[in-house]
């Protein structure tokens, strides 16, 4: 495959050229998306949005820079990538409000109050370095930078870990 040949084609506005990238590199964003979701029918959002993104902006693509799989599989990546973050944000943040509002009644103080503690469990439940960075982060009120700089790792282990840490409770926590 000719990534020059396929950009110049695409670049003219040949909707079988999109077609022919689509067969040909299809399979491998998806796999790519799901792989990072863990969600079908986000990671066929995704590879959808991928193309979409490159019929509409082909210049985006520099056939001078690298070549075109490993191109969209970046978009693909980052895509998903910023999917799970979303997901993890809203899943523990349709909780966090409630953690600090005052309570209406009896009834819904003692499901606050159960949520707090499972909250508090699932959070002593973690491993060290995970837990190290949730209190850090959320009960300490440090950016990712400054918890890195706290526990003397690079910004990207620390965001990692506190990613991991976001998602291990939002899995602990949508259980019963």
């Amino acid at each position: 495959m000719d990534d020059h040949l396929f950009h110049r084609r695409v670049v003219s506005g040949d909707e079988s050229a999109l077609g022919e990238l689509y067969d040909c590199f299809s399979a491998l964003l998806h796999g790519l998306a799901l792989r990072v979701t863990r969600d079908r029918v986000a990671a066929e959002d995704i590879t959808q949005e991928v193309f979409a993104t490159y019929w509409e902006r082909p210049l985006g693509f520099d056939p001078g820079r690298g070549s075109l799989r490993t191109w969209l599989a970046t978009i693909a990546h980052r895509r998903a990538v910023d999917h799970v973050r979303s997901e993890e944000r809203r899943r523990v943040g349709a909780l966090g409000p409630r953690l600090f509002e005052r309570p209406a009644d009896l009834e819904e103080g003692v499901v606050a109050a159960d949520e707090i503690v499972r909250v508090r469990e699932a959070v002593r439940a973690l491993p060290d370095g995970l837990r190290q960075v949730i209190e850090l982060a959320y009960y300490g009120g440090r950016t990712y930078r400054e918890v890195a700089v706290e526990i003397g790792v690079p910004e990207g282990t620390a965001k990692s870990r506190l990613r991991l840490a976001l998602r291990r409770l939002a899995d602990a926590l949508s259980g019963p």
